[in-house]
């Protein structure tokens, strides 16, 4: 067994940070859809989740927004002229159309991809898979640049095998980490994995929201990466219903511990007896079941308890909770975390951060970050300029102030000097992070 951590890979907020309400089965950014944004202060709010964690002695790396507007989505369905007319056009024409080409959704970095780490991987490498998220048409423009910056990230292919996402095709629809959970004795030893899914390719979903990963598709991704012991649970219907858009809204995991929703799972009995036979002969995994009746679906949703990044911190016995400021201020969720940290098992405390901006739109701690197991060896194999310090966090937060509105109404999407805005403060970014000069699609048409 080779020693190895859980570093973070978080996204960076892009300028275009907004609420639109594009997503079907997120109550959160329907509920707040046409509200002032604040693209500086969400952005200033990841920066500063980045440096808590790397402050407990968490490796964390940077992941950079992609190129908003995304110009290139509406030349492809018909608007024509300079960048700056097809921003203008479309928003007169199709609003919607634009409001999809403007979305700053690449921030929710548990989308971006699953990995499998070496340890569990048929030919000892690191294995990605960019998400395709074909469910929602925004989401469906970010793995090629998601690629793109998952290769620069982890450039050494003998360590690292970035592939191209799954075909872009409704059988294959693919959500990424954020309905993926690795179980294991350490970092480093050999772990289950659990590919929960919502919806067959061939079979019939008439759910009043979309179950947007299919089984197939993380069959299909678990035979590329070669992980082994995978297990396929299937998602709770009741949660999607409930406005569980992602698994990781009623489920998040670590080491030995998974803690979940009574909701979370399908067949719940099922799914542990299959994660115990996995796990046999390598660790006892520890089930945290927060039933119904202690947290309801509608508070659940509210507070985001679930999309809590669990952690396990240098020189502690038991594992941190890194939860919503949501999950404090609502009475139930906040009962249910003080009782986790009271009890003998395996979660120690609960902590809690402010990053409102992000969960608005439906996205909470552990929607901004990629988990990513890695050896000594492929930690230092990584891109280190993307590789989060003190010193980064100081050059970030100074690059942000400048560059960022500090508040932003859908209508100021269609102003055409944040288009310049927003590819001059990229275009300064890909030094910072030592990108190059061609990382964005602007850069290379230039």
């Amino acid at each position: 067994m080779s020693l190895a951590v859980e570093a973070n890979c978080d996204g960076l907020v892009g300028p275009t940070h907004s609420y639109v309400g594009l997503s079907p089965g997120n109550l959160a950014s329907q509920r707040n859809a046409g509200e002032l944004s604040n693209p500086r202060g969400a952005a200033l709010e990841g920066l500063s989740k980045m440096r808590r964690l790397s402050d407990m002695g968490l490796p964390q790396f940077v992941l950079p927004p992609h190129q908003r507007p995304a110009v290139s989505l509406l030349k492809s369905l018909g608007f024509s002229g300079s960048d700056a007319a097809v921003i203008e056009r479309a928003w007169k024409d199709a609003p919607a159309l634009a409001a999809a080409a403007c979305s700053a959704s690449p921030m929710w970095a548990a989308n971006a991809a699953t990995v499998t780490p070496s340890a569990d991987a048929a030919d000892d490498r690191v294995h990605f898979t960019p998400a395709n998220l074909l469910t929602n048409l925004h989401r469906s423009l970010e793995g090629p640049q998601t690629t793109r910056a998952l290769r620069r990230l982890f450039p050494d292919e003998a360590r690292f095998a970035v592939h191209d996402p799954l075909p872009a095709q409704p059988h294959f629809a693919d959500e990424g980490a954020a309905n993926h959970v690795r179980l294991c004795a350490e970092h480093g030893a050999p772990g289950v994995n659990l590919f929960v899914w919502g919806r067959e390719a061939w079979g019939h979903w008439d759910g009043k929201f979309p179950a947007r990963q299919t089984r197939e598709a993380f069959e299909a991704v678990q035979r590329r990466h070669g992980a082994a012991r995978a297990v396929f649970p299937q998602q709770g219907r009741a949660a999607i219903e409930g406005g569980a858009f992602h698994n990781d809204v009623v489920c998040v995991g670590t080491r030995e511990c998974l803690f979940f929703h009574e909701l979370a799972f399908e067949d719940r009995s099922g799914m542990e007896r299959q994660v115990r036979a996995a796990a046999e002969g390598l660790f006892e995994p520890a089930f945290v079941e927060i039933s119904e009746a202690d947290l309801p679906m509608a508070d659940l949703v509210a507070s985001y308890l679930f999309n809590s990044q669990l952690l396990v911190i240098p020189g502690e016995d038991r594992l941190v909770l890194l939860a919503p400021a949501e999950t404090r201020d609502n009475p139930r969720a906040f009962a249910v975390a003080q009782s986790l940290a009271s009890s003998n098992g395996p979660i120690g405390r609960v902590e809690y951060v402010d990053v409102r901006q992000s969960m608005r739109n439906g996205g909470g701690p552990a929607c901004l970050r990629l988990r990513v197991v890695l050896t000594e060896a492929e930690l230092d194999a990584a891109n280190p300029a993307q590789r989060f310090a003190p010193g980064l966090h100081t050059t970030l937060a100074d690059w942000i102030t400048r560059r960022y509105r500090d508040r932003l109404a859908p209508a100021d999407l269609a102003d055409p000097d944040l288009l310049i805005e927003c590819r001059e403060a990229l275009d300064e970014l890909s030094q910072i992070l030592d990108l190059g000069g061609d990382f964005y699609p602007f850069q290379r048409a230039s």
